[in-house]
């Protein structure tokens, strides 16, 4: 099970991240004076989709700067799950926003008014190259980075819902099809709900310490038992300190006469873990068969 990263230096990351952060601010407040102008829904809903990135970007950017601190008194496992933390908080602006989206474009539909074709052509023209650049700027780093990843979604999304509010503008020029506004407005809040609601999960999984997606804990057990002199494993528990760095947790039972060879079984099994699970870190309490826990739960404290 092996891990692509793109390694960049993270004075690298921090700027690519601050140039978007100024493209989305600049571009958010066009939009939405230029929605308001030409009275496009789709407009200002995309320059709420705009703001919701900026501060995204925002919180990201904050989020990058505390992972790096190193480890402390009142935070002993570092501050590296902080990246997480916002990419939930992302994921859920992501959501509220396309809910809110899918109530102004519905009632839009029931009476659409008046919009100025050309200033929501120019604007979502305008929009599309921004975020095509944003989304630049975050692709080469969101594979190492769920928080990250987060934005580069918003991004995309943002990339797509500009292209909608283009051809929407061209249409109300051609034909006066007023309603095609608020119907973009609603694919755009549509797809939004889509990469917030399929992305949030393995955030809310991973604060939850669930275990690690891709690792077989049942497998991991039967490997770990199958060692010489290891008896049987219980109270074991898997979760992932970051994005990136599975651990383990586990009482080890070992055989009265493989005793004397404790340190070369502590050995075999984090060789076992990191070579075949990709388990980095694991802390392992061994028990006696003569003392051992009795009546213990495989996973968890049962």
């Amino acid at each position: 099970m092996s891990h692509d990263h793109v390694h960049m230096p993270p004075e690298t990351k921090d700027k690519r991240v601050a140039i978007a952060i100024w493209a989305n601010g600049i571009l958010t407040l066009a939009q939405i004076g230029g929605g308001i102008f030409a009275g496009s829904l789709a407009l200002i809903a995309d320059a709420l989709h705009n703001f919701s990135d900026m501060a995204s970007l925002v919180i990201a950017f904050a989020a990058q700067k505390i992972a790096r601190r190193p480890a402390d008194a009142k935070m002993t496992f570092g501050y590296g799950r902080i990246e997480i933390v916002a990419a939930l908080i992302n994921y859920t602006t992501l959501i509220i926003v396309g809910f809110y989206l899918i109530y102004e474009g519905g009632m839009r539909i029931i009476d659409p008014p008046e919009v100025k074709g050309w200033w929501v052509v120019w604007l979502g023209g305008i929009a599309l190259a921004v975020d095509a650049l944003t989304a630049l700027l975050t692709y080469s780093i969101q594979k190492d980075s769920v928080n990250i990843r987060a934005l580069f979604l918003h991004n995309l999304s943002d990339a797509l819902a500009s292209v909608a509010v283009v051809i929407g503008g061209t249409l109300i020029l051609l034909y006066d099809m007023r309603w095609v506004d608020p119907a973009i407005t609603i694919g755009i809040a549509g797809y939004i709900l889509y990469l917030g609601l399929t992305e949030i999960g393995g955030t809310i999984r991973t604060l939850m310490l669930g275990s690690p997606v891709d690792i077989d804990t049942d497998a991991v057990i039967v490997a770990l038992s199958n060692i010489e002199g290891v008896i049987d494993l219980h109270h074991v528990h898997f979760w992932q300190m970051g994005e990136h760095d599975a651990s383990l947790e586990a009482h080890v039972i070992i055989e009265e006469s493989a005793w004397d060879q404790l340190e070369n079984i502590k050995y075999r099994i984090k060789q076992a873990l990191a070579q075949e699970f990709n388990i980095s870190h694991s802390t392992l309490e061994f028990e006696h068969p003569d003392h051992m826990h009795k009546d213990a739960h495989t996973y968890g404290h049962g």
